[in-house]
């Protein structure tokens, strides 16, 4: 499996940080391209959230439950389905936080966030997916890696405003491999 995991750092207590992230429908209001959030159950272990995301002319639900919760240090998650998938949200208490000088001047609990994802791009169909037919899933992946990126950095941004209570840049650090 392949895996990609993205931190950063919160000038907020780790059980605040849980807090956000255990409300998974209100990622809607992050992002520009997840559209609907539908959840049954309450964040926690065993919660299924139907997650419908539309970009250009795709629209595309998937279906992910709620694997494990460890408050307020973790929420593991699976895609069930097709495309086999996985992460975790690891939430950690530090007392040296990576933010720009005028955040963190008088700064107090702080927490560093990291979304691990683990995925096999084998199990990624063009069938599954209801592609135009003019457009390869090679093609598909082209396009869409820059948005991912760019969108994923405008999430974290908007979540650590929310968080932290005004807009910041955000220094993320990535990792990609094996």
């Amino acid at each position: 499996m392949d895996r990609i995991a993205v931190e950063t750092d919160v000038l907020v207590p780790p059980a605040a940080v849980f807090d956000v992230l255990v409300d998974f429908p209100a990622y809607a209001q992050y992002s520009e391209y997840l559209e609907r959030v539908e959840p049954s159950g309450d964040g926690r272990e065993g919660t299924t959230y139907d997650l419908t995301v539309a970009w250009w002319r795709l629209r595309h639900t998937v279906r992910s439950r709620v694997t494990d919760t460890v408050p307020p240090e973790r929420i593991d998650w699976r895609l069930l389905g097709p495309i086999a998938a996985a992460g975790a949200w690891v939430i950690e208490e530090i007392t040296d936080p990576v933010v720009p000088a005028p955040a963190a001047a008088g700064a107090g609990d702080a927490s560093r966030v990291r979304l691990e994802l683990r995925y096999d791009a084998a199990t990624v169909e063009a069938s599954t997916l209801d592609l135009p037919l003019f457009l390869s899933l090679d093609g598909l992946v082209d396009r869409l890696a820059p948005v991912l990126e760019d969108e994923a950095e405008q999430i974290v941004e908007r979540i650590v405003a929310d968080l932290e209570g005004e807009r910041r840049p955000v220094s993320l650090r990535v990792e990609a491999g094996d």
